[in-house]
């Protein structure tokens, strides 16, 4: 069997995977990236709207650009980019880990690396996921699908759609389709509040004058062999209220209801997972419970902008050339709680001696908070207030030189 040696090991090239790609690199260390795909950027080729690297680039561009931006970046440091590669399984073998790939062009071969970078990204949850009950009509998609179908296709999937959930993607494909000359009759969200960004919600849906039922669930999607209706209904103590239950005619139905962290690789190897991240447990330094495996962007946890993917992926890069050179510090790392309106945190484990980035969401909105990070005795080690918080923009802060033995990290509304 072939084997490829290298330093690290990228699995995924999309933004988080090109970004710590060219970093190691940058940092004169041998990489090589895996990509499944036939070639690099991920959902990105498909984002042909702006909006994407202000924060990264400085400067506003389509994802599509932004993607070619990195790609350009690991081309020049000279990364090792293999595409149409899927990676197997990962084992360990005398401080190695040791990557099973299959690929067309090179068969089934091995790379073996002294450390790797998980980037795998994500994938949409779909229909059979929240099992809305109806006909196995034509005419359902994912959100994801839709943006491929239109933006890379050129195939319009109907003429009157309806949009399940409020998440970033559905949101921009109500755009789209209305764009494209799609009727969208409304977006349908269980929660009480949107699932995606402000800026969205406002560009997307209120500038179209598309409606958004908050607090609402589809009950059924009807037609023969295509769809012709769904039906929806308010939610009554966590409950659809079928006396109020509407029928709403189309002929397209979009699913945008949340994302799933790619990480097959990550339970096939032993890697501890977060039940509420479906991300791995990872440290200050981004290195998960194997050591040497290193995990960044939406495999790790879900991001709501993919400038900051790019930074998350910096950081893993830095780390895993530390790694590799015998130079990341051996620390006690102490547990992160995620306490009062605070549904997770990352990392989940941190070095009190460390510079430590934070990330974490809200369990609810909440108009005025205090965010507050408490030692295992209840002190209050560190506190700031927050502004107009929601569960789909994420938090983050830094801290640092802190004795304690735990954290908890808490929202107080206020």
């Amino acid at each position: 069997m072939k084997i490829f040696e290298t330093d690290i090991a990228v699995i995924g090239g999309g933004a988080a995977g090109l970004t710590a790609a060219y970093k190691c690199a940058e940092l004169n260390t041998r990489t090589i990236l895996l990509e499944r795909s036939s070639m690099t950027g991920g959902v990105l080729n498909q984002c042909i709207h702006s909006g994407f690297g202000l924060h990264y680039f400085n400067e506003e561009l389509t994802g599509p650009e932004y993607a070619a931006r990195l790609a350009e970046k690991a081309v020049t440091h000279a990364v090792k980019i293999m595409t149409s590669c899927t990676v197997n399984e990962i084992t360990q073998t005398d401080g190695k880990h040791n990557l099973t790939v299959f690929s067309k062009e090179h068969g089934i071969f091995q790379v073996s690396a002294k450390a790797v970078i998980l980037a795998m990204g994500c994938r949409e949850k779909c229909r059979g996921n929240l099992g809305i009950p109806g006909e196995r009509c034509a005419g359902v998609f994912n959100a994801g699908l839709a943006q491929q179908l239109i933006n890379q296709g050129q195939y319009i999937p109907g003429s009157k759609a309806v949009i399940v959930g409020s998440g970033d993607i559905g949101l921009i494909m109500a755009r789209r389709l209305t764009w494209s000359g799609v009727k969208v009759e409304c977006a349908v969200e269980i929660m009480p509040y949107p699932a995606g960004l402000s800026r969205n919600i406002a560009q997307c849906l209120e500038d179209f004058n598309i409606p958004l039922y908050l607090n609402h669930t589809v009950t059924g999607i009807h037609g023969q062999s295509r769809v012709e209706a769904v039906s929806i209904a308010p939610l009554k103590n966590g409950i659809a209220d079928l006396t109020r239950e509407q029928k709403i005619e189309c002929d397209t139905v979009l699913f945008s209801v949340g994302l799933v962290p790619e990480n097959e690789l990550v339970r096939q190897c032993g890697i501890q997972i977060d039940q509420i991240t479906n991300g791995a447990i990872v440290d200050g330094n981004l290195m998960t419970s194997v050591k040497g495996i290193f995990s960044c962007g939406n495999v790790l946890h879900v991001h709501d902008l993919v400038d900051f993917v790019s930074l998350e992926a910096e950081r893993a890069a830095a780390n895993a050339v530390k790694f590799c050179r015998n130079e990341l510090a051996e620390e006690n790392f102490i547990t992160v709680y995620p306490g009062e309106n605070v549904r997770y945190t990352v990392p989940q484990k941190v070095a009190p001696s460390q510079k430590n980035n934070f990330f974490l969401r809200s369990k609810k909105i909440m108009e005025k908070a205090m965010l507050e990070v408490k030692d295992q005795t209840g002190k209050i080690i560190h506190a700031r207030k927050l502004s107009y918080i929601k569960p789909a923009e994420m938090i983050s802060f830094e801290l640092a030189d802190f004795y304690a033995d735990a954290l908890e990290i808490s929202l107080k509304e206020l």
